[in-house]
């Protein structure tokens, strides 16, 4: 195996790595915008994006007290902060997508023809 091939497969597990971790970070996200819900009592979809936002509300609710704690000079570790900040903003940012897809599907349905 020559130099080259060996630096092309290491810069494609790096990648690999990379996506995988990406994925991982998406679906816990997704996860903590999914609300649980029981197989007897479905919920609509009204509901399940209610909850969704209601969950991404209270993630940004609660990383602005803990920078409001820090700022004051409470006893908070940074790292609760920064932790808390991070969510805030992955679950936003997956918010965000979803709301895309609904707006990126909704023209969809408008512009077919009947």
């Amino acid at each position: 195996m020559s130099v080259g091939g060996a630096m092309e497969i290491n810069r494609f597990m790096q990648l690999r790595a990379q996506i995988i971790e990406r994925n991982q970070a998406l679906a816990r996200a997704g996860s903590a915008l999914t609300p649980t819900t029981t197989a007897s009592n479905p919920t609509s979809f009204v509901d399940t994006l209610d909850g969704a936002i209601k969950s991404v509300n209270e993630g940004q609710t609660q990383a602005a007290k803990l920078s409001e704690s820090y700022e004051r000079g409470e006893t908070v570790d940074i790292a609760k902060v920064m932790l808390a900040r991070q969510q805030a903003s992955v679950g936003f940012e997956a918010a965000l997508q979803v709301r895309n897809k609904i707006l990126s599907a909704y023209k969809d349905v408008i512009s077919m023809p009947v």
